[in-house]
């Protein structure tokens, strides 16, 4: 990089050249004068790197990668990984009829969750989808009676909880004994001796998922090996299981954070795997925050500045509804100009618009800045607009996704009569 160009940290395909920050090729000022503010932008390019990072990793294996939709599920975004031949992981029904709207194939989706409705299913199974990730024993006999009813059989995996502790925030953590979530490891076998004997069933793997936000190889390697002796039971036991999902939540630098890169993970969960002898095994991962959460940016714009006697405040447009995160996570997002100003900084809490004291962006950052400002909220390009709510009838920000230098408008900005369109008075 020369001295006018440099990279944010942790996000290569946003650099500030002469004082501006530009998304790959496109000035991020005039995206924000263009759209108004909150704007969330997002680089393809960003998206296509992290990417690459796991296909490096999987090279020469049997292995998909299921884009997790949850951390973001605009239609251009799913585009972007469906062209790029990955498959799916989902969570509902909506999620399904969206993977499909973008072009995506139902054999290439895989549906987890723990409260699949039998409207869901029967819809999943109608669409010929690849895999269910069944979270009960409950759901295998509820599963079945609903592929019997439609004639069909589904192919089932079963996600195990291997009670292995990702070190992340309580409530991105599911792979512990206290989390609503799997079949316990304890009682796996049993599990699958019952999903075998349904009429209506097709045993195809088995699945575990410990978390989000993971940012330590250790945990991985510990599920890996908690997942593997399982298989081995399994299959003891009469059960063969054709694929191994490792689910995914790998985590991003959001705050200096360090999580090992896709293809050196992976490359160490490999060794283990071949030294186990399952090197040739089809594989399944789950990725979604480390493909697209450093691929997004949220622009806002400096209403007010409001010095308190124990804090002063900097008032901006984007809002705990754009940018749930913080308010439900504590969590940390970087915070830049998107022109550099100068001038003595001073400590700011960012605050948005909704009425409510959760409704902060960042606390304590040494902020120069000027009402009419336009910052960028890094970080932003997972759980963010997938978790934005009407709160205080606030409409959702619009999104734009950057190919090189052109820009593409992916949502417009929600009105009040987008809000109030399926709303009816009474007469």
């Amino acid at each position: 990089m020369s001295e006018i160009e440099t990279s944010v940290p942790g996000h290569p395909q946003f650099t500030r050249r002469e004082g501006e920050l530009f998304a790959e090729e496109v000035q991020l000022e005039a995206l924000a004068r263009e759209h108004g503010t909150p704007l969330f932008v997002y680089s393809k390019a960003a998206m296509l790197g992290a990417l690459a990072a796991y296909q490096r990793g999987f090279a020469g294996r049997r292995a998909r990668i299921c884009y997790a939709m949850k951390a973001n599920p605009a239609l251009a975004v799913l585009q972007v990984f469906v062209q790029a031949g990955c498959g799916f992981d989902i969570v509902s029904g909506g999620e399904l009829e969206r993977v499909l709207a973008a072009g995506g194939q139902a054999r290439d989706i895989i549906f987890s969750g723990v409260g699949k409705t039998r409207l869901e299913r029967r819809r999943a199974l109608d669409a010929g989808i690849g895999c269910f990730n069944v979270e009960s024993e409950a759901e295998l006999e509820v599963l079945s009676e609903v592929a019997s009813a439609a004639g069909k059989v589904a192919p089932v995996s079963i996600r195990v909880n291997p009670d292995v502790d990702p070190k992340t925030h309580p409530y991105i953590s599911t792979g512990l004994k206290g989390n609503k979530f799997g079949i316990a490891h304890g009682q796996a076998l049993t599990a699958y001796r019952g999903a075998a004997s349904l009429p209506g069933l097709k045993v195809v793997g088995i699945d575990c998922h410990i978390g989000s936000q993971i940012t330590d190889e250790a945990p991985y390697l510990d599920a890996m090996d908690r997942v593997l002796d399982l298989v081995e039971s399994v299959e003891s036991a009469g059960v063969p299981l054709p694929h191994i999902d490792f689910g995914g939540g790998l985590g991003i630098d959001y705050n200096g954070d360090r999580p090992p890169a896709a293809d050196t993970l992976w490359g160490k969960l490999l060794t283990r795997l071949d030294a186990r002898g399952f090197g040739d095994r089809q594989l399944l991962i789950e990725p979604g925050r480390s493909l697209v959460g450093n691929a997004g940016v949220c622009l806002t714009e400096v209403l007010y500045l409001k010095p308190g006697e124990q804090k002063n405040f900097c008032i901006v447009d984007a809002a705990m509804n754009d940018l749930p995160r913080p308010a439900m996570y504590q969590a940390y997002h970087g915070i830049v100009p998107l022109t550099r100003r100068s001038g003595p900084a001073q400590t700011y809490d960012l605050v948005g618009p909704v009425c409510e004291s959760g409704d902060w962006l960042a606390r304590d950052r040494a902020l120069s800045v000027q009402p009419g400002d336009l910052l960028a909220v890094l970080s932003a390009g997972a759980y963010c607009m997938s978790m934005a709510s009407n709160y205080n009838s606030r409409g959702r920000a619009a999104e734009v996704l950057v190919d090189g230098d052109r820009a593409f408008l992916i949502r417009q900005r929600e009105s009040a009569a987008d809000q109030m369109r399926s709303e009816r008075l009474v007469p």
